[in-house]
């Protein structure tokens, strides 16, 4: 991955852009905070729980908000919440989730803070942005201690009201899940107290932590603190962000190759292109506006820009250039290995009997489970060297070896070759 570019910002202010680019929701006092950021520098903070070892592109949109705060010379904050992580935020959840060890937490963090360095400058000067563990100021709290100095400021009838608590009511809410809200409204509130951070930022299931937080701010600090939401992006189609038949689609390569990730926005719906050139890149308004204006099969060029331009932003353009070599040949039907997503087995693997080709498509990321291998071939959507499968209890043998590798294929774009090693 490589830091996004930092262009001159061409919009009068920040809140104009987000509102341009689709990324404004609620605002909680927008004519004093759109002065607030023409007078002085803001400083301003997303949290990212590090419940998995990458973010995933549901996590573009904060990020990307952050991004472009830092181009119009505001100060970010990136939370990574080594203590919020172990209670798991119920917002927008219907169940509580997996908690996490205290060893996986650390080894997650390790891979979100690499991930958003690539994105955010980090450093001393004015506009470089600050990255802090929320473990470092909550994890030194007792409990009896939280409560009385902390909890004290809440009301649990406001707290019922929030929607991440109203709408887990009928389905389950976890005690524990319960006092999330207030963990982060402490953020908040010491982000405020120590860093001068006046604003907080995320997704829209977010407004009530937001609010908790602006509103222990203004008891505990007596100071005026604002909150932003983004809308929570779905596709055209109704689908969660950033889901696949495949799984999530990450950001880090080893989980999602760039080929793939390329592959994802250029598959995008079309009805999605225009939202999606405004949301997940920095191409400057006048480019967005003339991809927008194309039509019929000149849409192919708008998804093109659009999956060059946020791969690059996320794996580098040498990694993006592979992608598009590989697009091209697979579309030419050169299945060059070299630029397709590949994985390595030794020979052994393919003696009788052979390897099961629904073991070797979930091993390959090219199906999420056995079931659903078994739907694909059912449907004729599996290849193996070019040649439709019928069989679903088919294996993988010497016999399907072509130069050393295995050409594995699921509908029309999705490519996979087993490189075999001796």
């Amino acid at each position: 991955m490589s830091q996004a570019a930092q262009p001159t910002p061409e919009f009068s202010s920040f809140v104009e852009e987000m509102k341009w680019r689709g990324f404004f929701e609620q605002c909680t006092d927008e004519e004093n905070l759109t002065q607030l950021m023409a007078d002085e520098t803001v400083t301003a903070y997303i949290g990212f729980d590090p419940t998995a070892d990458s973010l995933h592109v549901g996590s573009l949109v904060p990020i990307m908000g952050l991004v472009h705060l830092q181009a119009y010379g505001h100060k970010p904050i990136a939370i990574v919440g080594g203590a919020t992580a172990m209670v798991g935020d119920p917002s927008g959840k219907t169940e509580l989730r997996k908690m996490a060890t205290l060893e996986t937490i650390e080894e997650n963090l390790a891979g979100v803070k690499a991930q958003l360095s690539h994105f955010i400058r980090f450093g001393d000067g004015p506009s470089d942005g600050l990255m802090l563990n929320n473990a470092d100021w909550l994890r030194q709290w007792g409990y009896i201690d939280f409560l009385r100095d902390v909890g004290r400021h809440f009301s649990v009838n406001q707290m019922l009201t929030r929607d991440s608590v109203k709408s887990r009511l009928e389905t389950g809410l976890s005690f524990i899940e319960f006092n999330y809200m207030i963990l982060q409204a402490y953020d908040f509130m010491v982000l405020n107290r120590d860093y001068g951070c006046r604003l907080q930022m995320g997704g829209n299931d977010q407004w009530g932590n937001i609010c908790s937080g602006i509103d222990l701010s203004r008891r505990v600090n007596r100071n005026e603190v604002y909150g932003l939401t983004y809308p929570l992006i779905m596709t055209a189609s109704g689908e969660k962000m950033g889901k696949t038949a495949a799984g999530a689609v990450w950001l880090d390569a080893q989980r999602t190759s760039p080929y793939d990730f390329f592959q994802y926005w250029i598959n995008v719906d079309d009805r999605d292109v225009s939202r999606f050139l405004r949301l997940y890149t920095r191409l400057p308004k006048a480019e967005i506006e003339q991809l927008e204006a194309l039509t019929g099969a000149d849409i192919r060029d708008a998804k093109k820009a659009l999956a060059r331009a946020v791969t690059t932003t996320v794996h580098g353009a040498e990694a993006t250039a592979d992608a598009e070599k590989a697009a091209a040949a697979l579309f030419s039907g050169n299945t060059d290995a070299s630029t397709v997503p590949s994985s390595e087995r030794p020979a052994a693997d393919f003696a009788a009997p052979g390897l099961g080709l629904l073991d070797a498509l979930v091993a390959a990321g090219l199906q999420k489970s056995k079931g659903e291998a078994r739907r694909m071939i059912r449907q004729g959507a599996v290849r193996v060297a070019g040649e439709v499968v019928k069989d679903e209890s088919r294996a993988l043998t010497a016999a399907d070896f072509d130069e050393g590798r295995i050409v594995l294929q699921v509908g029309k774009k999705r490519h996979h070759h087993i490189l075999v090693i001796p």
